[in-house]
């Protein structure tokens, strides 16, 4: 829940974690929060080095630079693109810091801005739905910055689902059309061990192949769901 307080641009120092997981950390909490983020751990000589992750509509490289012309003593050194970004900065400069990023984002992002949308390649048939279509899309890549994997939306009926490696939800779908039942997974979907009141459910995911012991079978990789009849947020 995003409370009416909660600054379009967000910092986090904690002098116990490591530098290891701050861009984990920050990946989470910029998909939960859709805002950009940067978290801080501890460094050497009293510095503390940052790892930042963004949302479409911010640069945040070109953020960290607007900062930096506005104020030279704060940033050590930056660097990143459009999405992701690590910086340096004193311990000291911390709240200096992030009073001025959070001004620059608010220059930057207005609060239509900060409403998440899911672009959609569309709504897949079922002879597309097939091993061979998600193997297909594996070898067209490289994927990435600037060349998105798909990402299609479509309604199914839940035939099963239950909780694996204690947050992640593996479920079995069916089409509206009644033909087809695929496997598909939620990641951190169940943060609480609970298994949401999924019946039908729209959803926008990418299109996976899973291997298992030799076999190789349709998965689809769910990015969001909602309960069938809710507002969309695929666009």
């Amino acid at each position: 829940v995003i409370e009416d307080d909660t600054p379009k641009g967000i910092c986090l120092y904690d002098e116990n974690w490591h530098q290891g997981i701050v861009g984990l950390v920050a990946s989470k909490i910029k998909e939960k929060l859709h805002r950009p983020v940067i978290v801080f751990a501890p460094g050497d000589n009293d510095e503390i080095k940052g790892s930042a992750r963004s949302i479409p509509g911010l640069h945040i490289r070109d953020a960290l630079d607007r900062v930096a012309t506005r104020h030279p003593d704060l940033l050590q050194k930056f660097g990143g693109h459009a999405m992701a970004a690590g910086l340096v900065i004193k311990l000291e400069n911390y709240s200096a810091f992030k009073h001025a990023f959070e001004l620059v984002v608010n220059e930057i992002l207005d609060d239509d801005d900060l409403q998440l949308r899911i672009w959609s390649d569309g709504d897949l048939g079922g002879e597309e739905l097939r091993l061979e279509f998600a193997q297909l899309l594996k070898t067209s890549g490289p994927w990435g910055q600037g060349f998105p994997e798909p990402v299609f939306d479509g309604c199914f009926a839940v035939k099963d689902m239950r909780i694996v490696g204690e947050t992640h939800i593996k479920l079995r779908l069916q089409t509206m059309q009644g033909k087809n039942a695929i496997d598909a997974i939620a990641f951190h979907a169940a943060p609480n061990g609970v298994l949401p009141d999924w019946q039908r459910i729209h959803v926008a995911y990418r299109l996976d192949v899973n291997e298992y012991r030799g076999t190789r079978t349709l998965q689809l990789i769910i990015e969001y769901a909602e309960p069938e009849g809710v507002e969309s947020l695929a666009v």
